[in-house]
């Protein structure tokens, strides 16, 4: 064979190779794209996740130097262990001021109070001397009607000379007398009902006084329990079991009320916040299962379900929302939050996962 010959061949053979390659390529990714598009029938895919917790910010309800820090950094605390103490010193002077007050005040009404028994003694006394002083008047009634009686058969026996002029005047006297007493009894009785009715207002007077006494005594009573609360405010407690962050605090600092100061992380609550396009939710429910891949952990699969879904997009739901009514408008895809819950607690690997984590969430669609 000449020359010519073999270097005609060899074209043929090097096209033959480059399309057995080329097909070979095609058939790839004709298979590829065919396995791609059967699972995006069957999933919806997103790394825009993280790994979300709920955060319990420490947060002191008073103001005061700090004592003394009895933590540090990631520590782990329990619910109710002391992390800051403040000077208490103001607070329990407060508190001493307070039960001082108190102290004052029911002193105070019990002065108010001591005028009411001696009031209603008074007041039964006046009651007995009325009721003594009617018993008198009935019997002067008596008297009076005797007398005015004999009087009257007197004076028509004077008339016949039958009686003396002494037996006359006698009864005459008889009846002026009583009917002075009768005046009399009923003045006593006039001034005892006068007296009663002082009494009796004294007595209301006394009864204002302890009422206001005793809302005295209720007002000082809550200043005490206010104080006391204040002062038990001065050691700041964990509010649940977990993790702490940095503890950037020096005994001396002082801190305000409200202050957020550090963070406690609970591990017993964790989820993943899944930001899926609006596109993807056609055929997303709750309750789906889902496929979770943290970046930290590539070889490990956790199991998670759909847990529920935002009622708007993370872009109505930003500090600064878009407004689309004035100047040119872009339609741009939204995405919605999804909250997925893991499904496995018993994943000894959770312990391991730590908020804010990247994860790629893959939804098995039903």
């Amino acid at each position: 064979m000449d020359q010519n010959q073999q270097a005609a061949e060899k074209p043929k053979g090097g096209n033959k190779r480059f399309a057995i390659i080329f097909g070979t390529l095609i058939i790839l990714g004709a298979v590829y794209g065919t396995i791609k598009y059967l699972h995006a029938q069957k999933h919806e895919e997103t790394d825009d996740a993280q790994v979300q917790t709920r955060i319990s910010p420490v947060i002191p309800r008073v103001p005061g130097y700090i004592q003394e820090v009895r933590v540090k950094d990631n520590q782990y605390v329990h619910k109710g262990d002391t992390l800051i103490i403040l000077d208490s010193r103001d607070y329990q002077i407060e508190v001493e001021k307070a039960e001082a007050a108190l102290v004052s005040a029911q002193s105070s009404a019990g002065v108010a109070g001591a005028g009411i028994p001696v009031a209603n003694a008074n007041i039964t006394t006046s009651q007995a001397n009325i009721l003594t002083v009617d018993a008198q008047i009935d019997a002067a009634k008596v008297n009076v009607w005797r007398t005015d009686n004999d009087f009257k058969r007197y004076a028509n026996l004077i008339a016949d000379h039958t009686i003396t002029q002494q037996q006359y005047e006698q009864a005459l006297a008889a009846k002026q007398s009583a009917e002075k007493e009768l005046a009399i009894l009923q003045a006593q009785k006039e001034s005892a009902d006068k007296q009663r009715s002082a009494v009796s207002t004294q007595k209301n007077v006394s009864a204002a006084q302890v009422s206001v006494a005793n809302a005295g005594i209720k007002q000082r009573q809550a200043d005490l329990d206010a104080a006391k609360l204040n002062l038990s405010y001065t050691v700041v407690t964990a509010a649940v079991d977990g993790q702490l962050d940095r503890v950037n605090l020096q005994p001396g600092q002082f801190v305000q009320a409200g202050q957020s100061l550090f963070n406690i992380i609970p591990d017993n609550e964790k989820w993943v916040s899944a930001n899926f396009k609006e596109t993807q939710l056609t055929k997303m429910s709750v309750g789906q299962e889902v496929g979770l891949e943290i970046d930290a952990f590539p070889d490990h699969e956790f199991k998670g379900k759909v847990s529920s879904f935002s009622p708007a997009t993370g872009a109505s739901l930003s500090l600064l929302p878009p407004d689309n009514a004035s100047g040119n408008f872009v339609k741009v895809v939204q995405r919605v939050p999804i909250r997925i819950d893991f499904a496995d607690p018993s994943d000894s690997l959770l312990n391991k996962v730590r908020t804010g984590m990247n994860v790629l969430v893959d939804v098995h669609l039903k």
